[in-house]
Parts: structure tokens; C-alpha cells; sequence
């Protein structure tokens, strides 16, 4: 089936781009009101820590191995600035979000696996002991953002999982309910969202399965209750809202190179020398200073990951 290419919402035409030094200005302004536009536009049941079963297990306890060379962006900018395309094409989409159902839900974990099950989700956060990591993540669109997840290794379900040894790519499907989720109705999209890695990539202590941030349960807008950061990646691939986690043999595709392989491909590891088609990478501008900052290899995470991709097709690793 052929899917039509819709021109996303932030993919104006140069013409019509704000000039940088108003957008710093403004940037500017709004950090000397101290965040109140941006809290202002946060939905009160965003703003208030709603009941949660798991509210207990936070504030998790911080990893110190994972740190920032730059400051924490403030949780009342990262809150209303997300991509959560089953809520609309538009970045404000907090209050959108709050539709989102998360109890009861339910992790299915199955393929090629010898422990095959199904957990509530209450239940599969309480088997892992929650840490607290600050990560980078860096927008395929060329802005980023830093904040404080809390959630477990991916390495650590796939351990309780046991896949068997054909298993070499674990495959992610968030839900399908499009009247929960109205952006599902937009037929352009191959709806559920599915995302996927490799079986050595997920063996790596950094990727990350969170279930809080800002020492409190997932936000919606975040992707609740279960979302996946693969910090060293572009965030389309950190898949939100999980619903099932399938060890499969052949790659999977993701819901954006479904669409559009030659702008979003499966590896989709950050480098600030290989372009989008359609943008530069080589920069990216930071989330509430507006600060315009030179891009690094692999998200500054090159040292943890970059033994992974020795000998493969470097055309293919940064799309």
C-alpha cells in the first residue's frame, strides 16, 4: 500500500521562518517572565501530580554515571513542547494528550522468546528497579532538549524475556484505539506507531525504558505509561505509549520510514555531518534558551555506542 507524504506542520518554507534574533529575543523574554506563558498553556491535570499506583517508587534514584554538559531544560517547557502525532501535527499538544487512557494497561511480550507473557503495567514497572538518568534527546526536526527520565534498562526485560537465538531485532507497537486518539483517524499515517531496534543495540546499558520523569509518573504528553529513549538516536525512534514489545527475525519498519524511507530510515543515529534531505543537522537549537549549538556524533553519546556500527553501510546508519 502507498502512503501519501503530508508536509508536517513544522516544515514551513524557509520564507516564512522566524529570524533568528527574534526568536532568541523572544526566547529571552520569556525566560525573564519566568516560564509563566509556557506554564500558563500547561493543562491543570498536567500541571497537578495525578493518583498513580507507582507514584510511590519516585523520586527514583539518580545514576550518577549519566550527566549533562549543559543545563536541565525546565520541566514546564519540555511539558508543552512535544511530537504526539496520535494527538495532532502541532507541538502544544499537553492538553490533547490528556485523552490518553493509561489504566488499565497492559505490555504484551511475545515472539521469539522462551517467557512469553503479558503484564499489567503497574506490575511490570514494580519488577525493575527505577533509576534516574539525565539524557539528551535530539529531534530530528534540529532542536533539543535534556531532561530526567526515570524507568529501567531495556537490557533488563530483555534478560526476563529470555529471546530464543534466531531473535535479532526487538520490534515496538504502541496502541490503536482512534477514539481515544483522534490523530489515528488521519488515514495518511500507518497506524499503530511501530518502532524497532537491533538485538545489540538493546544490549547496551543505554537504552532506556521510562516510566517517570521530572520525579513523578510519565506524563501523558510524554508518552505514558511506558515509552523507549534511545538517547543516541533521532526521537521519532523513541516509540511512546508501549503496548507490545515483539523479538522478531526480520527488521522491522517503523511508522515514519513506512512513509518516507529516504528521509527516515531504520538506523537513524544522530551526526551532524550527514543532512536531513530537506535540513541541515550539523546544528541544533536548544529548548527554552533558543541557543543554536553544534551537533555531535551519535548525540555526544559516541563512546558508548559508536563500537556498535564498525563495517556497516555508513550511507545508510545517519538517515
Amino acid at each position: 500500500m502507498a502512503f501519501i507524504h503530508r508536509r508536517p506542520s513544522w516544515a514551513i518554507s524557509e520564507a516564512l521562518a522566524t529570524p533568528e534574533h527574534i526568536f532568541l529575543n523572544r526566547r529571552s523574554i520569556l525566560a525573564g517572565m519566568g516560564l509563566g506563558l509556557a506554564a500558563a498553556a500547561l493543562p491543570r491535570s498536567a500541571r497537578a501530580e495525578e493518583a498513580d499506583p507507582t507514584a510511590d517508587l519516585y523520586p527514583a534514584k539518580p545514576n550518577a554515571a549519566y550527566k549533562l554538559d549543559r543545563p536541565l531544560t525546565p520541566e514546564e517547557i519540555n511539558a508543552n513542547y512535544n511530537n504526539f502525532y496520535e494527538y495532532g501535527t502541532y507541538k502544544e499538544i499537553a492538553a490533547s494528550a490528556q485523552m490518553l487512557k493509561t489504566r488499565p494497561w497492559e505490555v504484551q511480550i511475545g515472539g521469539l522468546v522462551d517467557k512469553p507473557m503479558t503484564l499489567a503495567i503497574d506490575d511490570l514497572i514494580r519488577k525493575f528497579p527505577l533509576e534516574t538518568r539525565l539524557y539528551r534527546h535530539r529531534c530530528v526536526e534540529a532542536w533539543s532538549m535534556t531532561i530526567p527520565w526515570s524507568g529501567f534498562p531495556l537490557k533488563a526485560l530483555v534478560a526476563m524475556a529470555s529471546p530464543k537465538a534466531d531473535a535479532k531485532f526487538i520490534r515496538f507497537e504502541t496502541f490503536l484505539d482512534p477514539v481515544m486518539a483522534p490523530g489515528q483517524n488521519d488515514f495518511v499515517y500507518p497506524w499503530p506507531y511501530v518502532e524497532g531496534v537491533t538485538i545489540e543495540e538493546a544490549a547496551l546499558d543505554l537504552p532506556f525504558l521510562v516510566t517517570g520523569a521530572y520525579d513523578k509518573p510519565l506524563a501523558k504528553q510524554f508518552g505514558a505509561p511506558l515509552r523507549l529513549a534511545l538517547p543516541w538516536k533521532y526521537g521519532f525512534k523513541s516509540i511512546k505509549s508501549i503496548r507490545k514489545i515483539d523479538f522478531v527475525a526480520e527488521q522491522p519498519v517503523g511508522l515514519w520510514e513506512a512513509i518516507q524511507p529516504s528521509e527516515y530510515g531504520f538506523w537513524a543515529n544522530v551526526n551532524p555531518e550527514v543532512p536531513h534531505p530537506r535540513w541541515s543537522q550539523a546544528k541544533e537549537r536548544v529548548l527554552a534558551t533558543g541557543e543554536l549549538v553544534p551537533t555531535q556524533l551519535f548525540n555526544g553519546y559516541a563512546a558508548e555506542v559508536g563500537q556498535l556500527y564498525a563495517g556497516k553501510d555508513p550511507a545508510k546508519l545517519y538517515m
